[in-house]
This record gives C-alpha cells, structure tokens and sequence, in this order.
C-alpha cells in the first residue's frame, strides 16, 4: 500500500496525495503534485503516518508525481509574476466595464494552460465581454469562479481578533451555519462588529463552546427562580454561564452574586410554577388541570354551546 502525505498547496489549502512511485522525501521538500486540473507545486507538511491517520484523509486518488527540481521551481516564480500581471488587468477590465463584482484571488495552473479568476458578488454578473478581454490578453484558458465571502477570506487569510490566523484558512475544512441565536445562548454583545469575522459575516468560532455553554444553562437556576439562602428566600435576576454563577436579590432589594457550587441543590423549579412556557401535566384524578384550556373553535368533538 501507497504511503500517504499531506502536502500543501498554494495559499492554506492542505490536501493528501499518495507517495506511490516511494520517492524519498522529507519534511518541507517542495513536489509536483496531481490534481484536477493537471499539476501543482506543493509542500510536504505531514509523513507520520500515525499523524496523517489521525486526520482521517479518507479517499486518496491524486498521487505525488516527483521531486521538484530547479526548472520547476523557477516556473513557479514565472507563473506567479504572471498572476500579478493578470489581476492587475482583470481588475482594470472590471472597472472599465463597471462590473459589480469584487476579485478576490488569481490562480494560473503549474503548466500555465489554465488561469482561474476568483471573484465575489452579491448577485449574478454577466462577465462574458470579461472573458474575452482576458483570453485575447492572456492568451491561455480563462476560468471564472464565484466564491462567498467566506471563501473570499479563507484563500486571502489574516487574523482574527484573537491574533490567530483564520481558521477557515488553517483547519476548518467545511463551513457551518452560524447564527445570533448562538450569541444569545452564550450571552454575547450582539454588536455586529465584535461577533463578525473579516468576511462579514458572523464568526465561526461562536460555534465552538455553545455545547458548553449550553450545559451550562441546563444546570443553572433560571432568572425568576426562588432560592432558599441564609438571607432568606432570594430571586434570581440574572445569571453568568462563563463563569457559571448567578445573581439574586433579597427581600430588601439589594443584590448577592452566588457561585454555583454554592448553590441549593436543584431541581429549582417545576413546570407551570414559572414563566418557561412548558404546560402542566393534567391531575391524576383526572380533574380539570392547568392543561385543560377549551377546545379550540372548529373542533369537531368540541360541545355545543
């Protein structure tokens, strides 16, 4: 069996290809690689192969071709003093033909048959007249590509408010939803530029400790729940699930923080003893109970009036 390695590509992308000519290569060596559209230079990044299990690659079918030599690597440079020369065109074509779309990233295969144009738009754009601008110009195949924001931002790469760089462009392989109701739950400033990443949209990290947090408020008293103190019976107004404690306030208005390990063992409260929302249980004796409303209009069991 092929042993496999991770090697990385142009920009953050990290992908694993097979080694199944057993080329003796080290950490860092730069190869030519196979992919879709023909070949690319990389870097080997992980051979372990204890390493690469634990990454789990899964279906490996690109291989590694050779060692990259002297030649390949000045074609490199070639084609990336190419790449500049077409984004500055490009750019300049979109705003003669004032086009409302925003280029992102430009990318010409290792054999230079190909370029690809990343490009970012709220909309569709009719770039057809671009195409042609670019081919005549360029004279080699002309790719354009629409990306989201998200994307955008995971080839272009930075730092987060953290001083990291982006996850999207270090590990995070897909893209999940992220919403504001996940700030709520995690008690955030929903202050749009504290929780938005450089793409614009909300961080992905928001994601991260919500199952925390989360636990977090299931043990927790709720806000209106009645605790048994030394002080007597106190409220709770509001609570802090970072830090996992709560705030009560007594009879004579002034308020206590409590930590939860100093707490009353729950259970706290009872449906239908408080404001959760959630329906008593009907009595056992089969009485009318706090669930037993009227029947709704239009019932056909309903009784006459």
């Amino acid at each position: 069996m092929a042993d496999i390695l991770q090697v990385s590509l142009r920009g953050t992308r990290r992908e694993f290809f097979l080694n199944s000519r057993s080329l003796w290569l080290k950490l860092r060596d730069p190869v030519i690689v196979q992919n879709e559209h023909g070949e690319s230079l990389g870097t080997v990044l992980l051979k372990d192969p204890t390493l690469v299990e634990l990454k789990r690659p899964g279906s490996v079918t690109h291989e590694i071709l050779r060692k990259a030599t002297e030649e390949d690597l000045a074609q490199e440079d070639t084609n990336r003093a190419r790449e500049k020369d077409a984004y500055a065109y490009c750019r300049e074509r979109i705003e003669l033909r004032e086009l409302n779309m925003e280029l992102a990233d430009v990318e010409m295969t290792f054999g230079g048959n190909r370029i690809t144009f990343y490009f970012s738009a709220e909309r569709r754009v009719d770039f057809r007249e671009l195409v042609k601008d670019l081919a005549s110009r360029l004279h080699t195949r002309i790719e354009l590509r629409q990306i989201g924001v998200r994307d955008q931002s995971r080839r272009l790469d930075g730092c987060g408010p953290c001083g990291r760089a982006f996850c999207c462009s270090t590990w995070l392989k897909d893209f999940h939803p992220v919403t504001l109701k996940m700030g709520r739950e995690q008690q955030l400033s929903l202050n749009p530029g504290k929780i938005s990443g450089a793409c614009g949209r909300l961080m992905c990290c928001l994601a991260y400790e919500l199952s925390q947090y989360r636990d977090s408020a299931a043990k927790m008293p709720p806000v209106g729940a009645k605790l048994p103190t030394g002080q007597g019976v106190c409220v709770v107004t509001r609570t802090e699930l970072y830090r996992e404690a709560v705030w009560v306030r007594d009879d004579e208005g002034g308020e206590h923080r409590i930590a939860y390990a100093d707490l009353p063992p729950g259970p706290y409260h009872k449906c239908g003893d408080c404001n959760c929302g959630k329906r008593s249980k009907p009595r056992a004796s089969g009485g009318p109970g706090p669930a037993d409303d009227a029947a709704p209009e239009g019932r056909a069991d309903a009784p006459p009036g």
